[in-house]
């Protein structure tokens, strides 16, 4: 049992008004107030100010740095950007006072509470502090993950947005980060999340119709239909079945095959949020998936389809080549299942996916699926030859098209996560997409910029790439040059990771580097494409920095605070 700590006599604390002492390492007043002592921690948790400096009055204790005004019973705050603070057991015993530790119930759930606290708000150092807890009693991040997820598919009626998919993405990179940088990488994307949702109205799920006759595949016909006629309230009801009634490799099947029913659906990031949905399921199990998937479906109906934009149908018509290219896919995949032959050459067919002509490029595919190209390989392949888009982009591109090449390989690295999941022809029909977005971008690599040739190379000498803009070819020949010397790719991922959360970073750029990270992971340590596909990342991230760098300051912020440091003698 807590025996307490003496603060010193009930005559002190009269005659004083305060009294101060430390229980463990943190420092506490006791206050002299309507007769009885008080005791609070005596730093406010908003920056730190000593409380002991405070006022009290009418039972309240209010800060003078940034008058946050605390119960004394409770500690908790009448102002929610200022967080709660602890509040302590104080008891007479023969004149003297002591103070002692409340025990605290449900800890978890208080920090997850202040966390959703923090997400309506939009108080991004209540976030941060609510983050440093929850990883404090889980390292994992799955508590602030599961609260963020729940959150984000509540509250906001459009659905699914950017601050899920880069949750999504930042949960999926958090094991490969430094650890002292996984606590800012989660609260960048839980910045994303409260923007997503502040001010917006919440969404109302549709719910299951009432039957049990309905199977996989006629709920699929619906629901197929649903999407293609823009249908969003049907499409959702038919979701909401499906997922009650149906097995969840179903339930994915039939949604990719609504995403890949049309060409390319707008600019691909539908199929990367479909793609986070899943796998923000299987991070956390006990999220509600018709909550969650449901929150795809308006997106999905109301997205652009490329086949209606002209450059897919001039001077070239790609999307009636896709349409012509169906039957010969179905061709090449009873080819491919009777092959006894293996398919190796995924680095082969990535290189030629960069081809000019659009007719060789599907051609490519088609052949690598007749002689037994397992879906993986083929998605491997084509989120290759979409990352050497990004390594080989000429500087001399207007900044925008970098654009146009992370849509291409953000994509086609969310294509190659399902194929893994869900190997069906229909997502398999979203490779040719892919391969046909990327041949759009052709005219990027025209001049091609010169793949890296360095043989060594310190990462330490990236950070004059983020501070200085232009330096997009170095920093790729540094990173190619570690890796090729032998340099760990481990070292490498934190290192890109370490500048990407420096600075107050975009959604594409998160999307980017995770897509970076799990495609240099699917191909051999110390191989030519792991070394290549993180040399685009760096050629990225050196094309958009430096920034202003705001929210990393108030994750150090935050930080500092637990650490008990006193921010307000800072010079």
């Amino acid at each position: 049992m807590d025996e307490g700590v003496r603060a010193g006599s009930v005559d002190e604390l009269e005659r004083e008004g305060r009294l101060l002492t430390k229980v463990g390492n943190l420092p506490v007043v006791v206050v002299w107030h309507e007769g009885r002592p008080w005791a609070i921690e005596d730093r406010c948790p908003h920056m730190g100010f000593p409380l002991h400096q405070g006022t009290v009055e009418a039972g309240l204790l209010t800060c003078h740095w940034h008058h946050a005004r605390f119960d004394l019973d409770s500690g908790c705050t009448l102002d929610p950007w200022a967080d709660d603070a602890t509040a302590f057991d104080v008891t007479v015993d023969d004149g003297d006072v002591w103070v002692r530790r409340r025990a605290v119930a449900d800890a978890e759930g208080r920090l997850r509470r202040r966390l959703a606290d923090g997400l309506e708000h939009g108080i991004t150092l209540v976030t941060a502090k609510a983050t440093l807890g929850l990883l404090d009693l889980d390292p994992s991040g799955a508590s602030v993950v599961a609260t963020a997820v729940e959150h984000g598919t509540t509250y906001r009626a459009e659905g699914w947005g950017s601050g899920l998919t880069v949750l999504t993405a930042m949960a999926n990179v958090l094991p490969h980060l430094d650890p002292d940088d996984r606590a800012l990488a989660l609260v960048h994307a839980l910045a994303f999340v409260s923007r997503d949702t502040r001010g917006h109205a919440p969404r109302f799920p549709d719910t299951a119709l009432a039957t049990q006759t309905l199977t996989a595949e006629r709920l699929a016909v619906w629901y197929r239909r649903f999407v293609d006629t823009r249908s969003a309230d049907a499409a959702e009801r038919t979701l909401a079945t499906a997922v009650a009634s149906v097995s969840r490799a179903d339930v994915e099947a039939m949604m990719f095959a609504a995403v890949t029913d049309h060409v390319f659906i707008d600019e691909g990031h539908t199929l990367d949020f479909t793609n986070k949905a899943f796998e923000s399921l299987a991070l956390v199990r006990t999220a509600d998936a018709t909550q969650v998937l449901g929150s795809l479906v308006a997106q999905t109906c109301a997205a652009d389809r490329s086949e209606e934009s002209s450059e897919w149908r001039h001077p070239h018509d790609l999307a009636g080549l896709l349409a012509s290219a169906q039957d010969r896919l179905e061709s090449a995949l009873d080819k491919g299942w009777s092959s006894t032959g293996g398919f190796t050459d995924v680095t082969d067919l990535a290189w030629a996916l960069l081809d000019d002509d659009p007719d060789a490029v599907i051609g490519a595919v088609l052949d690598a699926v007749a002689v037994g190209a397992a879906p993986e390989q083929i998605g491997r392949a084509l989120a290759y030859a979409a990352a050497l888009r990004i390594v080989r982009f000429h500087t001399q591109n207007d900044f925008g098209d970098w654009n146009s090449v992370h849509h291409a390989f953000t994509a086609a690295n969310a294509l190659h996560q399902a194929l893994v999941r869900c190997p069906t022809p229909e997502l398999l029909r979203g490779a040719l997409h892919g391969v046909l977005r990327v041949y759009l971008d052709r005219f990027l690599n025209v001049p091609p910029a010169r793949l890296p040739t360095a043989t060594s190379g310190e990462l330490s000498d990236l950070r004059e790439c983020w501070d200085r803009q232009g330096q997009v070819n170095r920093a790729g020949s540094i990173v190619y040059g570690f890796l090729r010397g032998g340099g760990s790719r481990g070292e490498t991922i934190a290192a890109l990771g370490r500048a990407l959360l420096a600075e107050d970073a975009q959604f594409h750029w998160f999307q980017l580097f995770e897509a970076g990270v799990r495609q240099s992971l699917a191909w051999p340590e110390g191989s030519e494409e792991s070394a290549l596909i993180l040399c685009g990342v760096a050629r990225f991230l050196a094309a958009h920095t430096p920034t202003r760098r705001e929210l990393p300051t108030v994750v150090q912020i935050a930080s500092r605070l637990r650490r008990g440091e006193p921010l307000y003698e800072d010079a």
